[in-house]
């Protein structure tokens, strides 16, 4: 019997719930610690061309957070085994690198602290993107949007930057 038919349908959703409530949680807690810099610091700032209107932020990443969670359930819901636990531990990794983020461009306002940061979350994604497509191709897929604007993000911070 698999893991998946060991755990009934019930603790099925919780755990999805659970993870919901995770990454949104890291979601709304940076989102609470950078809301004032937006109509203040970050409207300030010099942006390129190609800077999204604010008013797309939101649905994005809104969207974001709900297929990692959702790609993070798919692997939780695998065997257990070390690949699954170490995916999971980069999952947490780049979530928390993820958080960093936000936290030093918008709150300490440090643009190069966040470049670093977005270099090294891009590579935690990459890791964990490969491996959730071992254990679940459709968790695979499912980060792949993330990796993709998280990729450009990189762009905009490093052209933020470059112009500020």
């Amino acid at each position: 019997m698999n893991a998946l038919n060991e755990r009934s349908g019930g603790q099925q959703m919780l755990a999805l719930l659970g993870w919901l409530v995770l990454c949104f949680a890291v979601s709304g807690i940076a989102g609470a610690l950078t809301a004032k810099s937006i109509p203040t610091w970050y409207a300030g700032l010099v942006k390129p061309s190609f800077n999204p209107p604010n008013a797309i932020f939101a649905p994005v990443w809104t969207t974001l957070y709900a297929m990692m969670a959702v790609a993070a359930w798919f692997v939780w819901r695998g065997q257990p085994s070390v690949l699954r636990t170490q995916a999971l531990a980069w999952f947490c990794i780049q979530l928390a690198l993820n958080f960093l983020w936000s936290f030093l461009f918008f709150y300490r306002h440090s643009i190069g602290g966040a470049l670093i940061d977005i270099g090294a979350l891009w590579i935690a994604i990459l890791v964990t993107t490969l491996f959730f497509f071992r254990l679940s191709p459709i968790a695979g897929w499912l980060m792949t949007p993330y990796l993709a604007w998280v990729s450009f993000a990189s762009v905009l911070n490093w052209a933020v930057m470059r112009l500020n």
